[in-house]
């Protein structure tokens, strides 16, 4: 059995965040969906709009994923082996960077490949802050 693993903030859910879903779905038999705290949000500079309860609850409605779960850290190794997963799906703008580059060689030590898939162009929740935010001004 493949099981795909993946994380996001899943935050303002639109069609990329769909894309990522199916693409990694039509890849593995199981995907499993870290949806990120939060708390990590902060961590990492950004807040969410939607509160993670809400989010993780529209990412498990989503027909593309088997099971969502907390995120509560970056460690994508802890996590991979904590699920069993074989293939871990990520974003293309990690790709060959050195922190991924050095992330796949110890995800391939415990069987797990990285896939990267291609950002959805036009789209991201970023961009419909921003665009919600100029709009509000314009009122």
């Amino acid at each position: 059995m493949i099981i795909g693993y993946t994380t996001g903030v899943f935050d303002l859910f639109h069609i990329g965040h769909v894309n990522l879903l199916r693409n990694a779905k039509a890849l593995c038999d199981k995907l499993i969906v870290g949806v990120t705290v939060d708390e990590l949000v902060l961590y990492k500079g950004k807040r969410s709009v939607i509160p993670f309860h809400e989010r993780i609850q529209v990412v498990q409605a989503c027909k593309y994923v088997d099971v969502a779960l907390p995120q509560n850290d970056m460690d994508k190794l802890k996590a991979v082996k904590k699920y069993h997963a074989t293939v871990l799906f990520v974003g293309d703008d990690w790709y060959d960077t050195e922190k991924w580059n050095e992330y796949e060689k110890e995800l391939l030590e415990v069987g797990c490949k990285t896939i990267y898939f291609p950002y959805t162009q036009g789209t991201s929740s970023s961009l419909i802050n921003s665009t919600l935010l100029n709009l509000r001004k314009g009122q």
